[in-house]
């Protein structure tokens, strides 16, 4: 089935967004593991994305924005210094007609997603569509859910099965838990 570009995009964002800021549990060492909760698709609400710039190269299958990238579906927020949507156009498909399908999204200079009272900042970031697996990269990845504060250099997330991986890269994994932020029960 294809799928517009600018539309996975924003799924992307959103799936990011909804369920990487989930709190995470376990043992805290080098590296953290968990299993993060809430990630789903939605494409259900409008989309925008503004940028600076937009290139669309057919030939190369990208679709490149660039300058204060800034990309909106309900309460979440995507922003970034540049994006790049590398698409297949197998079969005649081409992103300008919304039928091509998304490979990969590249996210550079300052990545920034809120949605809600959760964000998440890196340096770079990587949502490789095939695979379902994000990647956030970074001297400083930090993940915050209200009080709650998850810093280390590199995130990977299974978006297939919810599993999370917060690395060190040679540092130690910082976390920080409010007791008051736990919800009533």
């Amino acid at each position: 089935m294809a799928r517009s570009p600018l539309h996975l995009t924003i799924v992307a964002a959103a799936v990011i967004a909804a369920g990487l800021l989930a709190p995470v549990s376990g043992t805290f060492a080098q590296d953290t593991e968990s299993r993060m909760s809430g990630l789903a698709l939605s494409g259900d609400e409008p989309i925008q994305i503004e940028s600076d710039l937009l290139q669309i190269n057919e030939e190369t299958s990208q679709a490149t924005f660039t300058g204060n990238v800034k990309v909106v579906q309900g309460d979440t927020l995507l922003q970034a210094g540049e994006m790049i949507v590398n698409y297949t156009n197998d079969g005649g498909g081409s992103v300008s007609s919304g039928t091509a399908d998304i490979r990969e999204i590249e996210l550079y200079k300052k990545v920034f997603i809120q949605s809600g009272t959760q964000t998440a900042t890196a340096d770079t970031g990587n949502f490789n569509m095939l695979d379902e697996v994000l990647v956030l990269t970074g001297e400083k990845v930090v993940l915050t859910d209200a009080d709650n504060i998850f810093i280390g250099c590199k995130l990977t997330v299974q978006m297939k099965n919810g599993q999370a991986k917060l690395d060190s890269c040679g540092r130690r994994v910082m976390i920080q838990l409010d007791p008051k932020s736990r919800p009533k029960q």
